[in-house]
């Protein structure tokens, strides 16, 4: 499956909503409030008035752009006024043409009975479209068209291949099929070849991933080519990408920087995530917090408005090489059987199956699609059965609402009411959302505080997150930082996402706390991290589980210059492998190793590790033992990992890029025994052979004669012990001469005079050959 079936293919996918420059200047910040127990900076309310392109949208691109109210870098402020004057002084038509060529078209103006406030097509075949120059078109009958006849082509060119866009859109929307959804790409095609922009942007990304389309990084690279010179953020965003991997064209950083500012200055919210990170790591710009916390927090504010409306997405992190290992282990993924067996408990009246179940239906995760429906039947059954937990989270499906379930406050209440009196927390927390907000009751702060502290106090997240809102805003209490802090770090401890946006929101600001821009960044990122395009995280995933190396590592690529840093890794870990044929051999241990090291600066052991080895055995770069002793030591002090040490035990033992020393070698051996049970067998070995070495050392060192004249045998053995030593050789002499006479008795005679074999000798097989 792939992230466009996920997402209903809305353009929400990997490549981003974009900001319009409209909003980027209405959205300027005066102060601080708090909805659905988030902190955000205050903001005008965008128009809801479009322009004719955008009458075509689709209902999904529209629910889109209503949650793109975001707060905008304080760039271009020349650019801002230059819109804000261009909105008040609107544009006068002329008419071209007609009875009335050259005078100003008349709006609004009367013709059929019918007033128009702007140009039509009305009473004309050919769809041109024209004004009246007068009020009354039938009294004077003047009138002229509002644009050419080279611009009537071109408008009804761009009506057809809207058309064609949305036919196909709508397809891919309302199938769940991937010969639909190949189907609907075909559509998508035609319009792209129409230069309809945002079905060049679709085609784009599909050629570049291999989603339904077959991966053509050529084809792909030529159309973000031609979107870049129209001035798409997407289209610059993934240009910049191919610069920086190298993907199509020759690898510059310089260009790359360039097209993702770009990106980032028209609004692409990926472009900005990549900046934030390149300014967080130092990568191919000076390092800057500063920098990094304006671009994470522009796109933190996305995020967090979206998990707010929607409630977030599961982020699946599967470690491709922990998956190599232990299939199914390290994916957190349950096995279809144990699905299968949780449904049959389910049905035969498990009420924990149910809510278990129904919440994994829910909010999808661990290889279960989400799936209101399912949830909704689910929790019903469990609620039936008494269970309050079902009950309250059927008070959450009615009181969001979904295509499901109809928006209900009063029905959401009467669950929560009924949990809430059974003493659960969720059911209390959601009763004190509709105090809160006056859903379904009157709005009464002090009762939302009572059942957000109850929830709170039994670690319920939801109840802790609003309860921190409430001190953090003085919404029925005195405004309190500390209390706000204190519960924001517990709903954060939970994983609350919008607890560690609150808390990266008074870090950056320094409410409450010390202002500390590297904490900030840091919550931030992890608030980044779990925007929706996280999901293409699994696509990646699935693309490398189907085989398809070449799609996978070019997501994953992608994901690691957002800062992922399991994306890092596992894009430098099928680079390793040498699986992806689209990267050339000379370049895959070179990008492996900017991978692993951009991991390993996250802290991944592993990654640490691998660059050990890289510099050890020369992948990708020159032998280098002394770096990679640093790095094995740093794995070592850091993450205390037994492989490091073990390592650092060898190196010492061999004199690699250290001094040698057998005894540091012995402490680093012991110490990675110490760290992990599967290190103590190769441990054994190496101090087996450590012990011979040192013997061999030591005899070497020692002078044999030196050592003989020194020793009195006298008296160490007694003055007899020369009639010992001939005794011992004695015996010695007499124990060969036995056993080799039983040796030559046991050589077998011809078969024929060979006497019986008594029933106590050896079997035949343990007898010597005959």
């Amino acid at each position: 499956t792939s992230l466009l079936d996920e997402e209903g293919n809305q353009d929400e996918s990997l490549e981003s909503k974009t900001l319009s420059a409209e909003d980027q200047v209405k959205d300027r910040s005066t102060g601080t409030r708090v909805v659905a127990g988030q902190i955000f900076l205050e903001s005008g309310k965008l128009d809801s008035q479009s322009d004719d392109a955008e009458n075509f949208h689709s209902q999904e691109e529209e629910k889109e752009n209503s949650l793109e109210e975001l707060n905008s870098l304080e760039m271009s402020n020349l650019l801002n006024k230059d819109l804000e004057e261009a909105e008040i002084q609107s544009p006068v038509l002329t008419a071209i043409g007609g009875t009335a060529d050259g005078e100003p078209c008349h709006f609004p103006f009367l013709f059929m009975e019918k007033e128009y406030a702007e140009c039509t097509a009305d009473g004309r075949e050919d769809g041109r479209l024209w004004c009246a120059t007068t009020y009354d078109y039938k009294k004077d009958q003047k009138w002229g068209f509002c644009e050419t006849e080279e611009q009537s082509n071109k408008r009804r060119q761009m009506q057809e291949a809207e058309d064609v866009y949305q036919t196909g859109m709508k397809i891919l929307n309302e199938s769940s099929k991937k010969a639909q959804k190949k189907e609907a790409y075909q559509y998508l095609l035609k319009a792209a070849d129409m230069n309809h922009t945002k079905a060049m942007e679709k085609v784009s990304y599909a050629l570049l991933f291999g989603d339904y389309l077959k991966q053509n990084i050529q084809s792909s690279k030529e159309l973000f080519e031609k979107l870049t010179e129209e001035g798409s953020p997407k289209g610059q965003m993934a240009l910049g990408f191919l610069y920086a991997s190298g993907l199509g064209v020759n690898s510059s950083q310089a260009k790359a920087l360039v097209y993702y500012t770009f990106g980032a200055l028209g609004g692409n919210l990926i472009a900005h995530m990549i900046l934030g990170y390149r300014y967080w790591a130092g990568i191919g710009v000076l390092q800057s917090c500063e920098s990094a916390l304006t671009h994470y927090r522009l796109v933190a504010n996305h995020v967090a408005s979206d998990i707010s409306l929607t409630g977030g997405t599961v982020v699946q992190r599967i470690r491709l090489a922990d998956e190599v290992e232990n299939p199914g282990m390290a994916s957190g993924m349950l096995e279809e059987d144990l699905i299968q067996y949780y449904q049959f408990l389910a049905e035969k009246g498990d009420v924990q199956a149910q809510v278990g179940l129904g919440q994994l239906h829910l909010h999808g995760g661990r290889g279960v699609e989400q799936n209101h429906q399912r949830a909704f039947e689910y929790f019903n059954q469990a609620a039936n059965a008494g269970n309050s937990h079902a009950m309250a989270f059927l008070g959450k499906m009615y009181s969001e609402g979904s295509d499901v379930v109809p928006q209900s406050n009063e029905t959401a209440l009467q669950y929560f009411k009924k949990a809430a009196d059974m003493g659960n927390p969720v059911g209390q927390s959601g009763l004190g959302m509709a105090y809160l907000y006056g859903r379904g009751v009157p709005v009464n702060y002090e009762l939302a505080l009572k059942y957000f502290q109850k929830a709170a106090e039994q670690g319920w997240v939801d109840g802790q997150l609003q309860l921190g809102s409430m001190y953090y805003n003085g919404i029925g209490v005195k405004r309190d930082y500390k209390q706000a802090l204190k519960y924001f770090n517990l709903a954060s401890q939970g994983g609350h996402i919008l607890a560690f946006y609150n808390l990266a929101q008074m870090h950056a600001t320094g409410t409450g706390v010390m202002r500390s821009c590297h904490t900030a960044v840091e919550l931030f990122k992890n608030v980044c991290e779990r925007g929706r395009w996280s999901e293409r995280l699994m696509t990646a995933y699935n693309s490398y589980k189907d085989g398809d190396s070449n799609s996978a590592v070019v997501q994953y690529l992608l994901l690691a210059e957002q800062g992922y840093e399991v994306a890092q890794s596992n894009a430098a870990f099928i680079l390793d492998q040498k699986e992806a044929s689209i990267v050339g051999e000379n370049e895959t241990y070179p990008r492996a190793l900017l991978h692993w090291n951009r991991a390993a600066s996250q802290g991944y052991t592993v990654a640490r590790i691998k660059l050990g080895d890289y510099h050890f055995y020369g992948f990708g770069t020159d032998v280098d033992y002394e770096t990679a002793f640093i790095h094995y030591r740093l794995a070592s002090e850091q993450q205390h990992s037994a492989q490091a040490m073990f390592n650092l035990g060898y190196m010492h033992e061999k004199g690699l890029g250290i001094k040698q020393d057998i005894h540091l070698a012995k402490r680093f051996y012991d110490m990675a025994a110490e760290a992990s049970p599967d290190a103590q067998v190769p441990v054994f070995l190496a101090l087996c052979k450590l012990g011979v070495i040192y013997s061999l050392q030591y005899v070497r060192e020692i002078n044999i004669r030196e050592v003989f004249s020194h020793i009195d045998m006298d008296q160490l053995l007694g003055p007899e012990w020369d009639l010992y030593l001939m005794t011992i050789i004695a015996l010695l002499l007499g124990t060969i001469i036995a056993y080799r006479q039983r040796q030559h008795q046991a050589i077998p005679r011809p078969a024929g005079l060979r006497p019986a074999v008594p029933q106590q000798e050896p079997p035949p097989e343990h007898q010597p050959p005959q």
